[in-house]
């Protein structure tokens, strides 16, 4: 059974929409290590319909000698939870469907190791909504943004979390791992 790995950027405030705002910051080779972490022994990826439209033209035309994470974004089997969205265009790729908690489970339920999530904000919040996720993988800059949709919505069930990883990177941003307690 897979276990969902959702990896966000976030402000300390909990934003999560496009995060242009991360280029002030640069990038840490440690941040691509702990995000290849979070990626290792996955062999699905479950987006949005937004995320998928923006990393669809993004990665699908990007090697493996431009971006160590191309072969993993390119060739790993894709799902996108979009009930507008009518067929995907980039390969390995399934459109299935509104979400519903029962498929998502069905997905959980047929992939063999994890199920990497990056972004779709709106996707993310429904399966924290539904317990469906395993794993948070939290790069946190040092910085806020006030209005901006959050990680988690206010309806949120409660939960618990235990943390597996902390680093500090010389860029000011935190990595968090951390995985579902209960």
């Amino acid at each position: 059974m897979g276990a969902i790995r959702v990896h966000e950027f976030i402000t300390l405030d909990g934003v999560i929409d496009t995060p242009t705002w991360t280029v002030d910051y640069g990038f840490d080779p440690r941040m691509g290590e702990a995000i290849a972490g979070a990626m290792a022994g996955c062999q699905g990826i479950l987006l949005g319909r937004a995320t998928y439209e923006m990393f669809e033209p993004a990665w699908s035309v990007r090697t493996g000698a431009e971006d160590p994470g191309a072969p993993f974004m390119n060739d790993t089997a894709k799902y996108v939870v979009s009930s507008t969205l009518e067929s995907a265009t980039w390969r390995n790729s399934t459109v299935v469907g509104g979400y519903d908690s029962a498929t998502i489970q069905r997905i959980k339920d047929s992939v063999d190791g994890g199920i990497y999530v990056s972004g779709s904000g709106t996707l993310v919040r429904a399966l924290l909504a539904d317990g469906l996720v395993d794993e948070l993988h939290l790069c946190v800059y040092p910085l806020t943004r006030g209005p901006g949709p959050r990680l988690f919505a206010q309806d949120t069930p409660p939960g618990t979390w235990s943390l597996a990883t902390c680093e500090a990177y010389d860029n000011g941003v935190v990595y968090l791992r951390y995985e579902a307690a209960g």
